[in-house]
């Protein structure tokens, strides 16, 4: 790194610093996360977050160390579908396990040295009786003891806590009306408490980079439709499998985006949260809402959609026959089968630039963040296709898109062919955005 990579990095994460202050994000964190020699910069990034006012539930697994107290008492133990079968004879030491690693927890996120990230930090960490659980129960006549499920989250009560600064640490435990104590898995906690807070983001912590595809590959993104078809398949199995569907569970309920980060990786979770690429796999929500490549069945709502635009001379008129001929060009938001907004993007491949073109929302549903979703969408196509840079033309809308990195251009400065074909009674203005 030469002596300004730090200030580029800095001013170009201001953006990501911006969107998530306030904003609650909940992270689940396994006991191997706890154990590995990188847990200490885990333990920093989660300070830098709450100096930035993001505000942060953490539930951690406590697997290993359980493991590791029955192992040491020479108790064996049972799994059964992917949880661990608690006796009651078991439960006390599941219990001092546990509340060993939320006592360790406590005192790493309250260091304070001189010379570390952490000094001056003062972090408030709070925990409680939060989660109200129930047993799991007798299953194929297997009776799991006091292993138990998440019945209820008190999201008050954790909000009021975020309101004052605190960081709040959730374990695997859960606990019934009638005073019993449950082990529960950690997973299923962080999924659920991300839904009862409608957080922005629930971060899932894996030994991986994030998912990976059957030849080593990281998956960079899927829907929570296409995590659920690969659950169905059988094409994610195990303890991923667990943590996939997690997310997935999380997003349907209503967050808005779960990502699948490495623990081995030293900084992937800011990588995720401050930069543009990120470093795991997003899983994102599309139960009734969804962002996608256009379909020919899509056309007649585009034409609803665009026509008004067109008459106020927002944009170029475009026939149903041109919409059918370059239809793959187009990606949409859909919205419970109605087609809200759309754009197009035409690849000028000699000069590796891409044009968005026939952009547009659906006034009832602006100032929602569909329109920068979107972009988002163009933008991931575009560089998929190798294009450096995105230019746009308007008439009407340059500092949304000013706002958005997009810079003034001179028209002398569009692909040949565009250059061509601008039409100069429309003086649309040009403005670039480099990838």
């Amino acid at each position: 790194m030469n002596s300004n990579d730090w200030l580029h990095g800095f001013r170009h994460s201001s953006p990501y610093i911006n969107a998530h202050r306030g904003r609650t994000v909940v992270l689940t964190i396994p006991g191997d996360a706890i154990e590995h020699g990188n847990f200490i910069n885990i333990i920093h990034d989660i300070a830098l977050l709450s100096s930035l006012g993001v505000r942060l539930v953490v539930a951690f697994g406590a697997r290993p160390q359980i493991q590791a107290r029955l192992d040491g008492a020479s108790v064996q133990s049972r799994f059964e579908r992917g949880l661990r079968i608690t006796p009651e004879q078991h439960l006390s030491m599941v219990m001092e396990a546990i509340g060993g690693l939320r006592a360790y927890l406590e005192s790493q996120l309250s260091m304070g040295l001189v010379n570390s990230p952490m000094h001056n930090a003062r972090i408030r960490v709070s925990s409680g009786n939060f989660v109200t659980a129930r047993p799991v129960g007798v299953l194929d006549g297997v009776d799991f003891g006091y292993t138990g499920r998440v019945r209820r989250i008190d999201a008050s009560g954790i909000e009021k806590l975020l309101e004052l600064g605190h960081i709040v640490i959730l374990p695997p435990m859960g606990y019934s009306p009638t005073g019993d104590a449950f082990n529960l898995s950690y997973e299923d906690v962080g999924s659920q408490v991300a839904a009862a807070l409608q957080a922005e983001k629930l971060i899932v912590f894996i030994d991986d980079e994030g998912l990976l595809e059957e030849d080593g590959t990281l998956i960079r993104e899927l829907s929570a439709r296409q995590a659920s078809e690969r659950l169905a398949a059988g094409a994610v199995t195990g303890h991923d499998a667990d943590l996939l569907k997690a997310a997935c569970d999380a997003c349907v309920k209503g967050v808005r985006r779960a990502h699948i980060i490495s623990y081995v990786d030293d900084g992937a979770l800011l990588g995720e949260l401050f930069t543009r690429d990120g470093s795991g796999t997003l899983v994102s929500g599309d139960t009734y809402e969804q962002i996608r490549q256009a379909r020919v069945e899509d056309i007649g709502g585009i034409l609803e959609l665009i026509q008004p635009l067109e008459e106020q001379g927002v944009l170029v008129r475009r026939s149903r026959e041109m919409l059918e001929t370059e239809i793959d060009r187009f990606v949409v938001a859909e919205r419970d089968g109605t087609i809200v907004g759309c754009a197009a993007l035409y690849h000028y491949p000699e000069e590796s630039a891409g044009e968005l073109s026939c952009f547009a929302v659906d006034p009832s549903y602006r100032r929602a963040g569909r329109g920068d979703d979107i972009l988002a969408m163009i933008e991931r196509l575009a560089r998929g296709q190798g294009i450096q840079k995105l230019f746009v033309l308007t008439t009407q809308t340059e500092h949304w898109f000013r706002e958005r990195g997009f810079l003034p251009s001179g028209v002398q400065s569009l692909p040949g062919p565009k250059l061509a074909s601008y039409n100069s009674q429309r003086n649309s203005k040009v403005f670039f955005k480099p990838l």
